[in-house]
């Protein structure tokens, strides 16, 4: 590769699909060249399924392009039909503008923590969407989408395959993703726009619409979907998604997220999810055995300090060593609020597990407690039905913990 930016998409294992990749090197290497990702406000937070994008942002600004987060303030009210079986659940106007604003404050903390350099734009499309007119914009743009080449999208196909109906709505939202982006080529000479595998289709349209309608070559370059080594999904645990924002998904549940990663995926995932030099990575790669955690600590800081700051990360850390090196009762851990009237009245071991977040549902608490897997202070709790109350509390607090890996600290409010 001639530009340093693809070089580098490249040995950190970006790089699944490109319309032009050959084309898009020259470009990188000889212009400073815009690209945008997107997100649809569904919720008021990214989640770490989303984080491979933008990291490619992140390196993009580093070698001196221009990145631009689009945040979908009108494809949000249609959702996108890719991967799903059913059409998405309708938000109000008010609970998109309120996650556009969110999540726009998560990931321009994301795109900017550690950089010295111009902030990212975020753009929002409701300021070009919600001005069209419906009978124009059908004339001037529907003649250059072709029916056919749409119901072969993998979002449409597989959708009809599993004989899943699909609304008129839904099957609109390439159309408006092809045209934002056409929108950002003219009002930003936008070049690139840079999403997940599974945006494939709807990227293709974009870059079609302006070869058909201004004669420009624009592109499209996608990251592979990520898996553990065992096949699982990226970004779920036993309690839900990994949220990127902070009070949905605490900086120090975030580091331990990382912290306990398959050993069999520390290596990709530090070229993926850190800048560290591939130089010290190639080294971290080599550990085997206990030393392998030393790796796996060092993924954990990194990446929670590009996603909630150096000094979150570097608590976080401090944090879990405390915790399993030292034992300690440690303050940064995860909190859980209880009234004093309610725990003085008794709260049964099983439901407080539950409602602190360290199991999905009361008959998984306990199974928990059953498998001796359920601490409270440190000591195994024998009963799930066992009144929890203040005589349980250490200055203050109460430790609760699942396995070795998962610690709340109950706190009492008045």
């Amino acid at each position: 590769m001639r530009s340093e930016f693809l070089n580098i998409m490249q040995e950190r294992g970006f790089i699944h699909q490109c319309t032009n990749l050959e084309g898009l090197d020259d470009l990188l290497a000889t212009t400073r060249v815009t690209a945008y990702c997107g997100i649809d406000p569904t919720g008021d937070s990214p989640h770490v399924g989303h984080l491979i994008p933008y990291l490619m942002l992140r390196w993009l600004k580093k070698c001196g392009h221009n990145p631009i987060i689009l945040v979908g303030g009108v494809t949000g009210m249609v959702g996108d039909p890719t991967g799903r079986d059913n059409m998405r659940q309708f938000l109000t106007e008010e609970t998109i503008a309120s996650n556009c604003t969110s999540i726009a404050g998560v990931l321009d903390r994301i795109l900017n923590s550690g950089l010295e350099s111009d902030p990212i734009k975020i753009v929002n499309n409701a300021d070009w969407l919600r001005g069209l007119n419906y009978i124009e914009f059908l004339r001037d743009y529907g003649a250059h989408f072709s029916m056919n080449r749409m119901l072969s999208m993998d979002s449409v196909k597989q959708r009809l395959d599993r004989e899943q109906s699909m609304s008129f709505l839904e099957f609109n939202y390439m159309i408006l993703q092809g045209y934002d982006y056409l929108h950002l080529y003219r009002t930003e000479n936008c070049r690139l726009q840079m999403a997940g595998s599974d945006q494939w289709g709807n990227i293709i349209q974009g870059v079609e619409l302006a070869r058909r309608i201004e004669q420009a070559e624009i592109f499209g370059l996608t990251a592979p979907l990520l898996t553990t080594a065992s096949g699982k999904k990226m970004g779920k645990t036993e309690g839900g998604a990994v949220w990127l924002k902070g009070d949905k998904f605490s900086p120090y549940d975030f580091y331990q997220y990382w912290r306990n990663v398959e050993d069999g995926d520390v290596g990709r995932f530090l070229r993926m999810f850190t800048e560290l030099p591939i130089a010290e990575i190639e080294k971290l790669e080599k550990l085997r055995g206990n030393e392998i955690n030393d790796a796996k600590k060092t993924l954990a800081l990194e990446i929670t300090a590009i996603v909630h700051g150096r000094a979150a990360a570097e608590q976080a850390a401090e944090t879990a060593r405390k915790t399993f090196e030292e034992g300690a009762n440690a303050e940064g851990l995860p909190r859980y609020q209880v009234a004093v009237t309610t725990l003085a009245a008794g709260i049964p071991a099983y439901v407080l597990f539950k409602d602190a977040g360290l199991a999905a549902s009361g008959g998984e608490a306990r199974r928990l407690i059953a498998g001796g897997g359920a601490r409270i202070n440190d000591e195994k709790v024998e009963s799930d039905s066992l009144p929890i109350t203040p005589a349980h509390l250490v200055n203050g607090k109460i430790k609760l913990s699942a396995g070795k890996k998962k610690h709340v600290l109950v706190v009492i409010v008045d």
